[in-house]
C-alpha cells in the first residue's frame, strides 16, 4: 500500500468548487476502486484562517491523499487525470506517513471537527537530510504537540514528485486545531493567557527554526473529510 498526496492549485476557489471537490469528484475517485481516499480543501469554515501562509502562484487551495497498490499504476493515473480537470496546477508526491496524533474516526464523506492545517515544508539547501529529519520528527514533534491544541498531527514525508514540474517540496504536515483557531491565536496555541500564548510562541519559533520551517514554507487551511480508510477492517 501506498499513499500520495495531490496538491491542487488554483486561483478560482470558491465554495462551490470546494463542494464539487468533496462531493462529485471524491465519488468518481471512489468508483476507481482506491483503497482510501481523503480530501482537504479549504472553504467558507476555514478559508479566513489568521494561520494562512503562501509562496506558491497560484495556491494550494486543496489536497487529496490517495492510498494505492501502485503510484505509477493505472488507478493513480486515472485519479490524477480526473484531478487535472479541477485545478490549474495540481502535483502529485509519494509520500511516507508518521502519525503520532492520528486523527479522529468520523463517518465516511462527513467532515472532520475543527481546523485541519496543512503545511507544506521544504528542506534547507544547506541542511543534510538526516539533520533535518532528527530535529524534525526527534526534536521538533513533542514540541508541536505541547505547545499547540493539536488534537491531531500526521507527518506525512515526501520520498518523491511522481508527476512533472511539481514544485519542490519536503514534507506535507497535517495539523487539527479547534474550529476556534481559526481566529484566535490564544485558541490555535492553547493558551491561557497573552503571558502563556507568548512563551509558546517563543518554544515553536526556536523549534521550528532548528529544522528551517519558520520560513518558505505554505500552510493551507483546510476542512477535512474521509471518505474511505485503507485500514478498515
Amino acid at each position: 500500500m501506498e499513499k500520495v498526496i495531490v496538491t491542487l492549485r488554483t486561483a478560482a476557489a470558491d465554495d462551490e468548487w470546494a463542494e464539487q471537490l468533496r462531493g462529485p469528484v471524491a465519488h468518481e475517485l471512489l468508483a476507481l476502486g482506491l483503497p482510501g481516499l481523503t480530501v482537504n480543501v479549504r472553504d467558507r469554515d476555514v478559508r479566513e484562517s489568521m494561520m494562512t501562509l503562501t509562496t506558491l502562484d497560484p495556491p494550494v487551495q486543496g489536497l487529496v491523499s490517495v492510498w494505492t497498490q501502485q503510484y505509477y499504476g493505472d488507478q493513480m493515473l486515472m485519479a490524477l487525470e480526473l484531478l487535472g480537470h479541477y485545478a490549474e496546477e495540481i502535483a502529485a508526491y509519494l509520500v511516507t506517513e508518521s502519525a503520532p496524533l492520528p486523527p479522529p474516526s468520523t463517518p465516511p464523506g462527513e467532515r472532520s471537527p475543527g481546523l485541519a492545517n496543512m503545511a507544506l515544508l521544504r528542506r534547507p539547501a544547506d541542511m543534510d537530510e538526516r539533520t533535518w529529519l532528527a530535529r524534525w520528527h526527534g526534536n521538533h514533534t513533542p514540541v508541536a504537540i505541547a505547545t499547540q491544541s493539536t488534537f491531531t498531527y500526521v507527518q506525512n514525508y515526501v520520498v518523491r514528485a511522481i508527476t512533472e514540474d511539481a514544485p519542490v517540496i519536503n514534507a506535507i504536515v497535517e495539523e487539527h486545531f479547534p474550529i476556534e483557531a481559526v481566529t484566535s491565536l490564544h485558541a490555535f496555541f492553547g493558551a491561557a493567557d497573552d503571558a502563556d500564548l507568548q512563551s509558546r510562541m517563543e518554544q515553536m519559533v526556536a523549534s521550528t527554526a532548528a529544522f528551517g520551517a519558520n520560513v518558505n514554507i505554505d500552510a493551507v487551511p483546510t476542512s477535512r473529510y474521509n471518505f474511505r480508510s485503507p485500514f478498515s477492517a
